[in-house]
């Protein structure tokens, strides 16, 4: 083959994996916390997983022309049982993408995975160490470390809303990827589950914290109480006319950011219940899409420049 066309070739190759969907585990073999070591396969049935035998992410990168150097972990929602991972997952990470911003789906262990240790830290565990391996991956990804976010719908933003409110590092494992921070840089939130109190959802207050929590385990994963003035700015959609996740939870959330005077942006439209979508939402709701990119303009997230 002549040089030129070898050139071409392995250019074009490398431009493919670069932007290709692939599958990257979290955890090194043998190192995954909270773990009793069992082998577990990925159990899916109708575009959902209800077990996740080895958790890591799906990744989503824009053409390199087109990348602006942010970047965002998607977690699925499902109630805490389920990952969703079509409809608020893969269908959101592209649209990611058309902005130029790289995204990984997560696909994170449940709580009622047979091999957790303690069922509530498994998730935010995994969340921990994609942000750190998305950081540690940076310079390779051209992505901006101090621009890094999370996503969740539902369930999802539960645990996108603990991640964005931890400061408890319960996911190091002593190797290099564990010196990379753990806190996104922003949130974004539909149609969150926040609080374990009134307003809880039931289902996913069960499946996080089991049949019979202790009080201070519900004040403690009540995410109202876990702002902090380091949590950073948060985007948040829920619907008016949601009966499965009370639109109070995004309410309790927000004025617990305004109370530590942390920049966010709050958005409830008359329709959408609980499926708040990418599309086909109802009537306004589907300004939700504008607004959010709108924001991420405005909190300099993204910027005209590549680099």
């Amino acid at each position: 083959m002549p040089l030129f066309r070898l050139s071409l070739f392995l250019f074009l190759l490398t431009g493919y994996v670069a932007t290709a969907q692939q599958f990257m585990p979290l955890w090194p073999a043998g190192k995954m916390p909270n773990s009793k070591g069992m082998v577990l396969t990925d159990s899916i049935a109708n575009e959902r997983i209800y077990r996740v035998g080895t958790p890591g992410m799906y990744t989503f990168f824009p053409s390199m022309q087109e990348n602006k150097g942010a970047a965002v972990i998607i977690c699925p929602g499902g109630g805490y049982e389920r990952l969703a991972y079509i409809i608020s997952g893969q269908q959101l990470a592209k649209w990611f993408n058309t902005m130029g911003i790289s995204a990984f789906v997560l696909n994170y262990r449940l709580p009622n995975s047979p091999d957790l240790k303690q069922r509530e830290l498994g998730p935010l565990q995994d969340a921990q160490r994609a942000m750190r391996l998305i950081r540690a991956n940076a310079t390779r990804w051209g992505i901006k470390p101090d621009k890094v976010g999370i996503l969740g719908t539902s369930a999802g933003g539960h645990l996108a809303a603990l991640l964005a409110a931890a400061t408890s590092d319960v996911s190091t494992i002593g190797d290099s990827t564990s010196r990379f921070g753990f806190r996104p840089d922003f949130a974004i939130l539909i149609s969150p589950v926040i609080t374990m109190g009134h307003y809880a959802h039931a289902g996913s207050r069960k499946n996080l914290l089991g049949p019979t929590p202790t009080p201070e385990m519900l004040k403690t994963y009540s995410l109202e109480n876990a702002v902090t003035a380091t949590t950073p700015p948060c985007f948040l959609v829920h619907a008016f006319n949601d009966t499965g996740v009370d639109q109070r939870n995004s309410l309790l959330f927000y004025q617990a950011l305004v109370d530590r005077k942390i920049p966010s942006s709050l958005h409830i439209f008359p329709q959408g219940a609980h499926a708040i979508a990418l599309r086909n939402n109802p009537g306004s709701t589907q300004q939700w899409v504008t607004l959010c990119e709108s924001w991420m303009h405005e909190m300099n997230i993204l910027t005209e420049s590549n680099r």
